[in-house]
């Protein structure tokens, strides 16, 4: 999913530039307000292994690849400020040390990835959370949201690359949405377990409580 260089139209890279840094923005002045010294090696942790969980990438169409995503995991775990903040260090880290993703595609990355998902995720798990309470809620819950935030991701990647003019929108969309709907499976498969064991092993099963870092009710 990460666009690389020369895919998009300068209009699109940096109006979604513009969105992301607006966003991170907003995500630091959140952030600093709730998170705690010692809940700073778990947004580490989190970044560890989200970068990792990325690192491996299945070729799709047009020069992109799909991978898991981690927005899910992170947003419900850690709110959706943090994940946004952990996610955009991950593309960074990726874009400079392993060529995965442009400069220019930067912001749109981010705001695929590090934006979109996270939100996507968020709203999904307290929606479904707060209409099936709750093992079974909580898990459809996290399975839905880490499902819907791959889709939203990819959707949005698609839609940047077909407006740019680099792919056509009935080629990339397909191709995109075809494939990310089953690395979703994966995804939603891996956050409902990692969600449940880390959840316990921090104390966060009860619907209604706050997320470890991001301050939002879980």
């Amino acid at each position: 999913m990460h666009i690389p260089d020369g895919f998009l139209d300068p209009k699109i890279w940096v109006g979604a530039s513009a969105l992301s840094a607006g966003a991170l923005a907003a995500a630091v002045s959140n952030t600093r307000k709730v998170l705690e010294d010692r809940q700073v090696p778990a947004l580490g942790v989190m970044a560890a292994f989200i970068f990792a969980a990325q690192m491996i990438n299945f070729p799709v169409a047009g020069g992109t690849s799909g991978h898991l995503l981690g927005g899910a995991l992170a947003a419900i775990l850690l709110g959706p400020w943090s994940a946004g903040l952990i996610l955009t260090t991950v593309l960074v880290i990726q874009m400079l040390f392993f060529y995965d993703g442009g400069l220019t595609a930067l912001g749109a990355n981010v705001l695929n990835m590090a934006v979109i998902a996270p939100w996507v995720a968020y709203g999904t798990y307290r929606l479904v959370g707060g209409l099936f309470k709750g093992n079974a809620g909580r898990t459809a819950a996290t399975f839905l949201a880490a499902w819907l935030s791959v889709m939203a991701a990819a959707l949005a990647c698609s839609l940047e690359i077909a407006f740019s003019g680099t792919v056509p929108l009935a080629v990339v969309l397909p191709a995109m949405l075809g494939w990310h709907a089953l690395i979703g499976i994966g995804e939603g498969l891996i956050t409902v377990v990692v969600v449940s064991f880390v959840s316990r092993l921090w104390g966060l099963e009860q619907s209604g409580q706050k997320s470890f870092a991001g301050g939002e009710q879980l």
